[in-house]
């Protein structure tokens, strides 16, 4: 949520698109604006557990662009919310992610990853230090977790931690995303002093739907690589927030694809597959993640889930790992898809696209993929294989297009 409200692992995007899933629609649950994406005409898909919007009638190109170009409303409550409470809150967290939780600044927001033993990633996530809510006690962190993943998370962290700090599950709340160049602009005539926030910040905010005042919890954020926002809020309150937003003459719904085809062209990994537990931060490229502070020589090195393993890989990534993830750009007009092989070329296997899609604001198909170390310098030429065919692609940096975060 990365940044990452992510695809859950079971059910991509891609697949749910032309699902045959036996699942019906009595056994999946639905989102408080479920009867609204229905009457704005979503086609609706199951999506980790939930009935979700995998596009409007405009088609997801459309939204795409349209996010692009001014600001789409994105439905992501099937994400999981909770706290963490009491004075220890903060060391209790840091001591299950790889990331500098004492240290961040009241009212900023952090992107974690949540691991096991073995360093491999369970989850990624993103908390925010809401200590200014509650300093009776001393620590209040927000936290958003994947939807596919949630029930796991929240139980391993009551496990894990919940004898140090109060765990509390938020289910009684919806997630909204609204996103693109054009977001502030409608955001802040219903909830003024917005736009005074800068990326990775956030509060509480007062936002005037029709006769109605709704109280939320936001933050200048999203998963698109656009300038934007997460929006908490009351499930009761979810559809009166979302009409006003939609009543904006800058903002359309959005739905999963065209959030899948966003995040790949801004570079952001989805869960399940392009980071899980078979993959360690480092060789997922987000060293940038793990501050200083908890690598080795740092004031709280080490102290996490699989620590000695990652650890030994920041210092000695050329003997430690056995592939990294990668950005990769086709060279022909031909999209490759998640699990196509990719080969040297010379016909070695090396490796594995995990995400692809054709990039709708670059006209190229775009994808990242692991592939042996050796082969993950920029440039290096490698074969994606389509169909039987190889499809010429090249080591690309990423994002594949300029991000535009909000930093003042």
């Amino acid at each position: 949520m990365v940044m990452n409200s992510c695809l859950p692992p079971e059910n991509t995007v891609s697949d749910t698109s032309s699902s045959t899933s036996s699942a019906t629609p009595a056994r999946l649950l639905e989102t408080p604006l479920h009867d609204l994406h229905v009457e704005l005409g979503a086609r609706m898909v199951p999506f980790a557990g939930y009935s979700m919007p995998v596009q409007y009638p405009a088609g997801l190109i459309a939204e795409h662009h349209h996010t692009r170009n001014a600001a789409g409303l994105f439905d992501v409550s099937h994400m999981g919310q909770l706290r963490l409470v009491g004075p220890d809150s903060a060391a209790a967290l840091e001591s299950l992610i790889p990331v500098d939780v004492i240290d961040l600044p009241i009212g900023k927001q952090r992107y974690g990853l949540l691991l096991n033993d073995d360093g491999g990633i369970i989850d990624d996530l993103m908390f925010f230090n809401r200590d200014y809510a509650n300093p009776a006690n001393g620590g209040d962190l927000f936290i958003i977790v994947n939807g596919a993943c949630k029930a796991g998370d929240i139980t391993r962290i009551q496990h894990k931690i919940g004898s140090r700090c109060e765990v509390i599950p938020m289910p009684e709340r919806a997630l909204l995303a609204l996103q693109g160049p054009q977001a502030v602009t409608a955001l802040q005539r219903l909830a003024p002093g917005v736009e005074k926030l800068v990326f990775m910040t956030g509060g509480r905010f007062t936002v005037q739907a029709g006769k109605q005042t709704i109280d939320v919890f936001l933050t200048r954020s999203g998963y698109t690589g656009e300038d934007g926002f997460e929006i908490s809020v009351l499930d009761s309150q979810a559809e009166a927030l979302a009409r006003a937003l939609l009543e904006q003459p800058e903002v359309k719904p959005i739905g999963l694809g065209a959030r899948n085809s966003l995040r790949l062209e801004a570079g952001l990994c989805l869960y399940g597959n392009d980071i899980d537990t078979s993959t360690t931060p480092v060789e997922a490229s987000l060293n940038w993640a793990i501050q200083k502070v908890r690598r080795s020589g740092g004031a709280r090195a080490g102290g996490f889930p699989g620590a000695d393993k990652i650890l030994a890989q920041l210092a000695s990534p050329a003997t430690t790992i056995a592939k990294k993830r990668v950005g990769l750009m086709a060279l022909e007009r031909i999209p490759v898809r998640e699990h196509s092989a990719l080969q040297s070329l010379d016909g070695a296997l090396i490796g594995e696209v995990t995400s692809g899609l054709p990039g709708p604001t670059i006209n190229q198909p775009v994808a990242m993929g692991y592939v042996k170390p050796q082969f993950a310098a920029l440039g290096t030429r490698v074969n994606a294989i389509v169909r039987g065919k190889p499809v010429p692609m090249e080591v690309s940096s990423m994002p594949f297009v300029p991000t535009h975060y909000w930093r003042g």
